[in-house]
C-alpha cells in the first residue's frame, strides 16, 4: 500500500503482531506456528502419553501431559513456572478448604479471600505499571516502579481458577485429583490464549479410559483441524496483518492518510485478528482432539453476525460467557430495571476491555462495545413494545443489521489496535473523511469539468490509488491488497467455518446449543477421503515451508 509522503524504510514488510507498547516480548517462546513444536514437542508428548496410557498407567500419562505442558509453559521464561505452580496450589487449596466449611458464610468468606488473592496477583502483574503511568499522568506525580514482565497467559489460568471457586462454593465442581487439577490448568493447547473453561468440562474427560488410546479417527481429524488453524495463521492472517500494519504506524506517526486508505488499514486490521484468532482457536481444538479431548467452541463465524449482541455470541465466546456469568449476572444482569441493565452491561465491557489490555485505548473500546450493546437492547425493547413484533427480520433487515454490525465492530477494532489514543484519533478521522477522498492519479486530465468539482468538494488524486506506469506496466500494488481484503471480507461472511465442515465428527462441544449449523451443501463436509486428505496436506505443507519468519498469535499478548 502507498501512502503519501511514506518514508518507505519506516515501512518494512516485517510484520508485527501487535502494537509494541503491549508487545511482552517472547523471544524464544514455542508458539503452536513454531518448528520446535510442530516436529520436536508435539510428536513427543503426544506419542509419549499415549504409550504410557496404552500400558494401563493413566496416572502416569497423565503426570508426562502435566510435565509437558509446563515444559511448554516454562519454555519463555522458566521464572514464571514459579507463578502458575503457586496459582495451582493456592486455588486447589482454597478450593479444599471451601470444600470442607462448616457454613455458607465461612464458604462465602473463603471464596471472597480466593478471588481477591487471583485477582490481586492479576492486578499486579498486568496494571500495575498502567496504574502508576496513569496516575503520574493525571496528578503529575512522578512514581516511578521497574518494568513489570507480562507472565505469558496470566489473565487464561487466572480467570479459569476464579471459575472453579465459584463452581466449588456454587457445589457445582467434581471431586478430582489434585494432579488431574493440574492437568485441567496447564493442558498445553488451551492454556496460553483459551479458551476458558469450566472444571466440569474437562476433568470428566481425563477420566475416560478411551483417552489413553491413540485412535485413527481422533488424530486426524485433530489433525486436520490443527492444519487449518495454521494456514489461517500463517496464509491469511500474517499476510494481510502486512497492510495493518503499515496504515496503522502511518496514523500514528501522523502521517495524512486518506478516506480509502484508513479503512483499507481498519479492514486489514480486522481480518487479521479475526483469522489469527480464529487460527488459534482451530489449532487449540485440534491438539486437544489429537489427545481424545474435546475443547468448547470459542470462535463461530463472528463476521456473520446481524446484530452486536450476535457478535459477542460468536466472539471468543468462553471469554463472553465467563463476563455474563461471573460478572454481568452477579452485578443484578437484567433483573434490576432497564436503567442498572445498561449499567451492569458498560461495567462487563469496560473491565472486559481492560482485561484484554491495560491501557486506555482497551477502555475505550470495552466502552464502545458496551454502549453498542445497549443500543441494540434497546432496540429490541423498543420493537417489541412499539411495532409489538419478535419477528425474526427480513432478508434486507438482516443485510443492513449485518452492514451496521461490520461497520461499528471494525471502527471498534481501531482503538483496539492502535499504540495510542492519539494514533486512533488520526486513523478514524481519516475514516471519517477528514483527509479527503482518493481517487486514481491515472485519472487526472480526464474527466473534463467534473475533476474540479470533485477537488472542490475534497477528492484527491493520489495516495494508495496513485498508480506508477513504467514500461507500459502498471505497478499497482495496492491494488492486489484491496483485492485480498475483498476476497477475504467475502471467505468470512460466505464461506462456511472449521467447525461446519468438521460438524459430524463433533471438533468441540457447543457453548450454546445449536450454535454450529449444518451445511446445506452436505458434500462440503470433511470426510476422511483422498480428496481430503490431499487438501490438508497441501495446506499443511504450504504453511509448514512459510514458517520462516515466526509471528505470535495477536491474543497471547492478553
Amino acid at each position: 500500500m502507498r501512502l503519501r509522503h511514506r518514508n518507505r524504510a519506516f515501512f518494512s514488510a516485517k510484520i508485527r503482531s501487535f502494537p509494541h507498547h503491549l508487545r511482552t516480548d517472547y523471544p524464544t517462546n514455542m508458539l503452536f506456528n513454531s518448528y520446535e513444536f510442530i516436529f520436536l514437542f508435539l510428536p513427543l508428548t503426544l506419542l509419549g502419553f499415549h504409550w504410557i496410557g496404552k500400558q494401563g498407567h493413566h496416572r502416569s500419562a497423565i503426570a508426562w501431559l502435566v510435565s509437558a505442558s509446563l515444559f511448554f509453559y516454562g519454555w519463555w521464561n522458566p521464572a514464571y513456572l514459579f507463578l502458575i505452580l503457586f496459582s495451582i496450589l493456592f486455588n486447589y487449596g482454597m478450593g479444599a478448604l471451601i470444600k470442607g466449611a462448616t457454613n455458607s458464610s465461612q464458604m462465602k468468606t473463603l471464596l471472597i479471600l480466593g478471588i481477591t488473592i487471583n485477582i490481586g496477583l492479576l492486578g499486579y502483574y498486568k496494571y500495575a505499571n498502567f496504574f502508576i503511568e496513569s496516575l503520574n499522568a493525571i496528578a503529575s506525580t512522578e512514581l516511578v516502579l521497574n518494568k513489570i514482565i507480562l507472565p505469558l497467559a496470566i489473565s487464561f489460568f487466572t480467570f479459569q481458577q476464579i471459575t472453579y471457586l465459584v463452581d466449588v462454593y456454587r457445589g457445582g465442581a467434581i471431586e478430582h485429583s489434585f494432579l488431574h487439577y493440574c492437568l485441567f490448568v496447564t493442558f498445553f493447547p488451551q492454556l496460553i490464549a483459551g479458551p476458558i473453561v469450566h472444571h466440569k468440562e474437562m476433568l470428566p474427560q481425563f477420566v475416560r479410559n478411551s483417552v489413553y488410546r491413540l485412535r485413527a479417527k481422533h488424530l486426524a481429524v485433530g489433525f486436520s483441524i490443527f492444519a487449518i488453524g495454521l494456514f489461517k495463521k500463517v496464509g491469511l492472517a500474517d499476510r494481510v496483518g502486512i497492510t495493518a500494519t503499515n496504515v496503522f504506524e502511518a496514523a500514528e506517526s501522523g502521517l495524512t492518510l486518506t478516506l480509502f486508505e484508513a479503512w483499507a488499514g481498519a479492514l486489514a486490521y480486522s481480518l487479521q485478528l479475526y483469522f489469527d484468532f480464529s487460527g488459534y482457536s482451530d489449532m487449540a481444538i485440534g491438539l486437544a482432539r489429537m489427545f481424545s479431548i474435546r475443547l468448547p467452541l470459542n470462535f463461530n463465524s463472528p463476521y456473520k453476525a446481524t446484530s452486536i449482541i450476535s457478535f459477542w455470541r460468536r466472539w471468543h465466546i468462553t471469554l463472553s460467557r465467563f463476563l455474563r456469568d461471573y460478572l454481568y449476572t452477579p452485578l443484578g444482569g437484567n433483573h434490576k430495571g432497564e436503567p442498572r441493565r445498561m449499567l451492569n452491561l458498560m461495567i462487563t465491557m469496560l473491565l472486559g476491555g481492560l482485561w484484554h489490555g491495560a491501557a486506555w485505548t482497551f477502555v475505550i473500546w470495552g466502552g464502545l462495545h458496551g454502549i453498542f450493546l445497549t443500543i441494540n437492547h434497546g432496540w429490541h425493547k423498543i420493537k417489541r413494545k412499539v411495532f409489538n413484533t419478535q419477528r425474526k427480520p427480513s432478508q434486507a433487515g438482516r443485510l443492513m443489521g449485518w452492514t451496521i454490525t461490520m461497520i461499528v465492530v471494525v471502527i471498534a477494532w481501531v482503538p483496539f489496535r492502535a499504540a495510542s489514543i492519539e494514533g486512533a484519533r488520526n486513523l478514524l478521522a481519516s475514516m471519517m473523511g477528514a483527509n479527503g477522498l482518493a481517487l486514481s492519479g491515472r485519472l487526472t486530465g480526464k474527466l473534463g469539468g467534473a475533476e474540479l468539482w470533485l477537488i472542490e468538494h475534497g477528492v484527491v488524486f493520489s495516495g494508495m490509488f496513485q498508480n506508477n506506469v513504467v514500461g507500459g506496466s502498471i505497478k499497482g500494488g495496492y491494488l492486489i491488497e484491496i483485492l485480498w481484503i475483498i476476497f477475504l471480507l467475502l471467505a468470512v461472511t460466505l464461506l462456511p467455518n472449521t467447525q461446519q465442515l468438521l460438524r459430524r465428527y463433533r471438533p468441540a462441544f457447543e457453548t450454546y446449543k445449536n450454535e454450529i449449523p449444518r451445511l446445506r451443501l452436505r458434500w462440503l463436509e470433511w470426510r476422511p477421503t483422498i480428496p481430503w486428505a490431499l487438501f490438508i496436506t497441501g495446506i499443511y505443507i504450504f504453511s509448514v515451508l512459510s514458517l520462516a519468519q515466526v509471528s505470535e498469535f495477536l491474543y497471547f499478548q492478553f
